[in-house]
């Protein structure tokens, strides 16, 4: 399997380089030369398989022979046994028609778990091979932070530095990072937005000289290997509920459109999905461009659902490249008319085939404490307000009510105990396993929305250098 950029000028690379490197060269993003297709029968085959078995049959082909085949399937097994339900990933139906598929038994209670618990075995694989180090730098806007540390927390050849938005995470979502006491986990709280965090991280990959001596590699969705490990729970949610012998919809809390962009990837391989619904909350700048055709980024605004606080959706691109044919000089032409117009439009071609394959729906606070609310007081059930976007978004959308409708359950509730507390009159309480982290003392350093000041941290802390990086795109 080789990969290309969406700007279509950086080196063609194989999984792992592209694993290890992150972001692209030329500042874009990988994605496969070509989707791999799954036969019918092959996604059939999935039915009744233990996770771990059926991602490795999903997650084969991105890899193809880099890693050998029965290496794979143990390095598979051996991260989904960590998860605490034995379905790893699952379904549970709150209505007619309607089913949430449950992604927060992993460590950390996020779906971020899913792809970054085996993303660290892929990586410490790779790096022993070669004999080599990294400086993972990532930026979270709640969940992908706290679940990148746990799976390198610890690990000799990774040093991780975590960038959050101060005062913009949940108190569970912060703590989660920051009472991390391995010597190799840093976190660092911005002065800023997740969109700033996410600006630094991006300028630190395009300074190639710091890229390079630093060995930097990304943990965010801009790495394949994320979306890749996401793409699995789709193709085992939907032949559960009765595919490849009918399609399933899927409505999907976004947004930095890593998780939706894994429904597309599953759908690219021939899963029969319906309906790909975009679920926003008040930072709505996808429910727009569905909308309006237009990318229109505005200033963020804090919410009850602060991992979707985003305007700069980074995975959109991969999903513009398809949009464009694949014509990089296009993606490259509208993305820097978007930085020099603060926006761009999509073609009549482009944009009706947007609307072809995806829906929005978008739900401002008071709807999401209402659909938490409603949805208690009707079932029992608990939604986080992630979540309760989702299922929002779903039932604002025409959709055809003979077809499935699964929403992804993006993280367990009691990491928003107060927001669930106040819409349903009960606080959920964390797993066991996690409640030391509600006293325990915590670390982390204040820095400035300055990418300056960033390099100035994690130069000063890295043990990664240019003689012990290895062979680095």
């Amino acid at each position: 399997m080789q990969y290309v950029s969406t700007r279509g000028k950086a080196p063609v690379l194989g999984f792992e380089e592209v694993m290890l490197s992150g972001l692209a060269r030329d500042g874009g993003l990988y994605v496969p030369k070509r989707w791999p297709p799954l036969a019918p029968a092959a996604i059939a085959g999935l039915a009744g398989l233990p996770y771990g078995e059926a991602a490795y049959h999903v997650i084969a082909p991105f890899v193809g022979k880099e890693i050998p085949a029965k290496e794979l399937r143990a390095l598979i097994g051996d991260t989904y046994r960590c998860f605490g339900h034995t379905a790893v990933a699952p379904l549970v139906q709150i209505a007619p028609s309607l089913w949430v598929l449950e992604l927060f038994h992993g460590p950390t209670l996020a779906f971020k778990d899913f792809a970054l618990q085996l993303l660290g075995r892929l990586m410490e694989r790779a790096l022993e091979q070669r004999n080599a180090r990294v400086t993972i730098v990532g930026a979270t806007s709640g969940d992908t932070g706290s679940a990148a540390i746990e799976a390198f927390r610890g690990r000799e050849r990774a040093d991780i530095f975590i960038l959050h938005p101060k005062g913009r995470t949940s108190e569970v979502q912060r703590r989660q990072m920051t009472t991390a006491v391995e010597d190799n986990v840093h976190n660092i709280a911005i002065e800023g937005t997740f969109d700033d965090c996410q600006a630094i991280v991006k300028a630190l990959f395009n300074d190639h000289g710091l890229r390079d001596r630093l060995a930097l590699s990304g943990v965010n969705s801009i790495n394949w290997a994320r979306i890749c490990g996401q793409i699995v729970y789709y193709m085992t949610a939907a032949v559960a509920l009765g595919a490849p012998g009918r399609p399933v919809s899927f409505a999907v809390p976004t947004g930095n459109f890593g998780d939706i962009l894994a429904g597309y990837a599953a759908r690219a391989m021939g899963l029969d999905i319906a309906d790909l619904v975009i679920a926003t909350n008040v930072n709505d700048i996808l429910y727009r461009l569905l909308t309006t055709g237009r990318c229109e980024p505005r200033s963020v605004m804090p919410s009850s659902s602060p991992s979707m606080d985003i305007q700069v959706s980074s995975n959109f691109e991969r999903l513009l490249f398809d949009l464009a044919d694949r014509d990089a000089a296009r993606v490259r032409a509208l993305l820097e008319g978007s930085n020099a117009k603060g926006g761009y439009a999509l073609s009549p071609v482009e944009f009706a085939t947007l609307c072809a394959i995806f829906k929005a729906g978008r739900a401002d606070e008071a709807e999401t404490r209402e659909t938490i609310a409603r949805v208690h007081a009707e079932t029992g059930y608990v939604l986080d307000p992630h979540t309760a976007v989702g299922v929002a978004a779903a039932a604002a959308v025409e959709r055809d009510p003979a077809i499935p409708m699964v929403v992804l359950a993006t993280a367990h509730p009691a990491k928003f105990p107060d927001v669930v507390e106040q819409a349903t009159g009960c606080r959920p309480e964390l797993p066991e396993r996690l409640r030391w982290q509600a006293t325990a003392k915590e670390r982390y350093a204040v820095l400035p929305n300055d990418t300056g000041e960033v390099v100035r941290f994690i130069e000063a802390r890295a043990r990664a250098s240019s003689h012990s990086a290895g062979t680095r795109p």
